[in-house]
Parts: structure tokens; C-alpha cells; sequence
């Protein structure tokens, strides 16, 4: 077996794609509310206007998301721990130790 150790940074790194759904689902929200407080075109009708909308809402919503989540991203390169990973290797065939380190034929 051969080991090899070295220094690794760990963060917590935000999910970008929940920021960004957070974001869009956020932006059709307030689309909503913003299409429901005036009065709908009798010719379009409100669901047409909302969907139109969308168009707008979506897109800004998705990016204020991005935003947020680029800058929790920033802040957590700040906040990295370094940590020391030991690499292990062993040949093929060979039994792998115990959970508990002990040789797995004990």
C-alpha cells in the first residue's frame, strides 16, 4: 500500500441551482401579485397578461437568484479550512480493512 497525505481546503459551497429556482419561483410571485393589483384588459384577460409578464418576471427573479448565490459563493472562498486528506491505495484483489481499521480476516 502506498500513502500520500496533503493539504485540501474545505468549504461549504452554496448550490447555485437552488438559488437559481428560488429566484425564478420568487419572480413569478411577484409577477403575480404586481399583475393582480391592476385591472386586467377585458380583451387580453389576466392570465394572458400574467403570462406575458412572466416573460420579465422570471428572468429578473432568476437573476437577483444568481446574484445571491455568486455572492454566498464568494463569501464561502473566504472561509476555507485547510485539512490534511491521506490518499490509500491498495492492489486489485486485495482485501479492504474493517471500518474499525482492522484487517477485514480478523
Amino acid at each position: 500500500m502506498s500513502d500520500a497525505s496533503q493539504q485540501v481546503g474545505v468549504r461549504r459551497a452554496p448550490k447555485l441551482g437552488v438559488f437559481l429556482l428560488t429566484g425564478a419561483a420568487l419572480g413569478a410571485i411577484v409577477t403575480l401579485i404586481l399583475t393582480g393589483l391592476f385591472p386586467a384588459d377585458p380583451n387580453v384577460g389576466f392570465f394572458a397578461s400574467f403570462a406575458y409578464f412572466c416573460v420579465f418576471g422570471i428572468p429578473a427573479g432568476l437573476l437577483l437568484g444568481a446574484i445571491v448565490g455568486l455572492l454566498l459563493d464568494r463569501r464561502s472562498r473566504r472561509r476555507v479550512r485547510m485539512v490534511t486528506a491521506e490518499r490509500e491505495s491498495a492492489a486489485p484483489g486485495a482485501e479492504a480493512p474493517a471500518p474499525d481499521g482492522t484487517p477485514a480476516g480478523d
